[in-house]
């Protein structure tokens, strides 16, 4: 009861009291607007450009990667250039150069099987040396262990 009493009439309350059209209300971004912007105002603003520019960003990714060959984490890296992880992928992502399809497309079918047979070929034999050297583990821990 004590609240209703200390509360303030709005305008539209005062104005139906006073028996007057309740005033139209302008929004906060319409009133902004009017504000900051004269109506007979010729002067151009220059949208304002948020990051860096593409020559900005391949300096930034060049440092960072010259960083982390020195012997650096690429998140102390990241870090000292003064972006986060996620922009720096992000930034590299889009800098990447795209894969042309051209040549993709020139490269025949007879290659790409040659050169599938040959790759099969070397993984038998790497499968073949690991399971020789595995094999020697085996006998060796066997013999420490006095198994055999």
């Amino acid at each position: 009861m004590a609240d209703e009493e200390n509360q303030v009439p709005t305008e539209s309350a005062v104005a139906a009291e006073a028996g007057l059209a309740a005033p139209k209300r302008v929004s906060r971004a319409k009133k902004a607007i009017a504000e900051t912007s004269p109506a007979g105002s010729s002067k151009q603003t220059k949208p304002k450009t948020r990051g860096l520019n593409d020559q900005e960003k391949l300096k930034k990714i060049g440092q960072i990667e010259a960083q982390v060959a020195g012997g650096a984490t690429l998140k102390d890296a990241v870090k000292g250039a003064g972006i986060s992880d996620q922009t720096y992928y992000q930034w590299k992502k889009a800098t990447a150069q795209p894969v042309t399809k051209a040549l993709a497309v020139s490269v025949s079918v007879d290659d790409e099987f040659a050169e599938f047979i040959q790759l099969e070929e070397e993984n038998r034999r790497l499968r073949k040396l690991l399971s020789e050297k595995l094999r020697a583990e085996n006998a060796d821990l066997r013999k420490r262990l006095g198994m055999n």
